[in-house]
């Protein structure tokens, strides 16, 4: 998945957390949207408020740099990036949220229609992989 952060011209401290469309894109679940969402480390975040101080969004306390198609937070609902990277996949440059944190994100705006239907396909997937045999179960005929 090409993620295209020379656009910001900044080199990152620690490796941004790809959340919302994009990962569920990541994860084979529907198309991201227009804009990539990232959290990133509170160092990160705050040279980035500096660099494009008119780009910058605030929801609720969650302070977002919006710019070249970015929304980079310094948390979502107060989660911040250590907690919502627990578990990420590895991508090069970038971490992508795990599944179980993107359940996570994505129930917590659950009011909304897109973020319930979300909700809905990730939690098909969690099940699926739950209950998909493994290698090594067996079938047993007595």
């Amino acid at each position: 998945m090409d993620i295209p952060f020379g656009r910001l011209q900044f080199a990152f401290a620690a490796k941004p957390l790809l959340i919302g469309g994009k990962a569920m894109e990541y994860y084979g679940l529907r198309k991201a949207g227009a804009d990539i969402d990232l959290v990133v480390s509170g160092t990160d975040h705050a040279k980035l408020c500096e660099m494009y101080p008119d780009n910058i969004k605030d929801l609720y306390g969650d302070i977002g740099v919006c710019e070249f198609g970015f929304e980079i937070w310094n948390q979502i609902c107060r989660f911040g990036y250590d907690f919502l990277r627990a578990d990420a996949a590895e991508e090069g440059d970038y971490l992508v949220t795990s599944l179980h944190k993107l359940l996570f994100l994505k129930t917590l705006a659950i009011k909304h229609k897109k973020y319930h239907d979300d909700v809905v396909m990730i939690v098909e997937r969690i099940l699926a992989e739950q209950y998909a045999p493994s290698p090594e179960a067996k079938t047993s005929k007595a």
